[in-house]
């Protein structure tokens, strides 16, 4: 529910919007300056106005590509989001709150000419409301558009390094780790090793051997201590693992790493 005071402010700024479009000069400039995402919409639902902070938040690559292509009412996001119905609500004079929507960036790369970036799905508000002409009829409409939220993948990717980090010691599992980020393990691997440059397990590997090396500085502990704390047993594969990263057997490693203490 929004309090009286927001209701307020949304209404001042749909009666200054109405005003600007009654002066010819002031709508260009208001849309262009206004810092959030705005698009103004003819009453069949094509774009006539875009303004830059949507052009570079929604990532629309020239006011050529949308202006007069664009229709929202023959948008295919739109109608599988089943808000059609609402938006065209503005028709009728009336101010459209949509709230919570989440837009799939890659079915915008799919449907509209949008840059590809690294973004999986945008989070945001809506506001449609009508500009009215004098005979009480809507001329146009205006959408603000309020980012809530970004999700890019290097997000998922960040969760994935830190799944890693905090279960190194365990057995590597993909789908545990694909499952953590909400992502399927061929499409986590692909886009771990895209932004990371080595593959999930590789990654896991690389934590697991500096690991061992730790333990294995530490006189204190066998060899075979040193890769039971780190979740491996010293006389299974891992120890082919370790030579083949290193090119040193743990022993060599731990006699090198005496030889470099002060």
């Amino acid at each position: 529910m929004k309090d009286d005071s927001t209701r307020r402010q949304e209404v001042d700024a749909t009666l200054l919007w109405q005003t600007a479009f009654e002066n010819d000069e002031l709508p260009e400039k208001m849309v262009e300056l206004f810092p959030y995402p705005v698009q103004v919409f003819s009453i069949d639902g094509t774009a006539v106005k875009i303004n830059k902070a949507a052009l570079e938040m929604i990532g629309i690559r020239s006011v050529e590509a949308h202006v007069g292509k664009y229709n929202v009412f023959r948008d295919p996001i739109v109608k599988e989001l089943g808000i059609m119905d609402q938006v065209r609500q503005v028709l009728t004079g009336k101010t459209v709150y949509l709230t919570d929507l989440d837009f799939s960036y890659q079915d915008m790369i799919k449907y509209f000419d949008v840059v590809d970036r690294d973004i999986k799905t945008l989070h945001v508000d809506i506001t449609c409301f009508p500009i009215m002409k004098l005979d009480h009829t809507v001329s146009c409409f205006v959408a603000v558009f309020f980012f809530k939220k970004i999700y890019r993948d290097r997000e998922e990717i960040q969760k994935g390094r830190e799944y890693i980090e905090d279960h190194w010691r365990e057995k590597y599992d993909a789908k545990k780790l694909a499952a953590a980020v909400n992502l399927s393990p061929p499409y986590f691997s692909r886009l771990f090793k895209k932004h990371v440059g080595a593959t999930p397990y590789d990654y896991y590997i690389d934590i697991k051997i500096n690991k061992i090396k730790e333990r294995l500085r530490d006189p204190k502990l066998t060899i075979s201590e040193a890769f039971t704390l780190c979740g491996v047993d010293y006389h299974g594969n891992f120890a082919r693992v370790f030579k083949k990263k290193t090119g040193l057997t743990p022993s060599q490693y731990r006699e090198a790493a005496k030889q470099e203490s002060p």
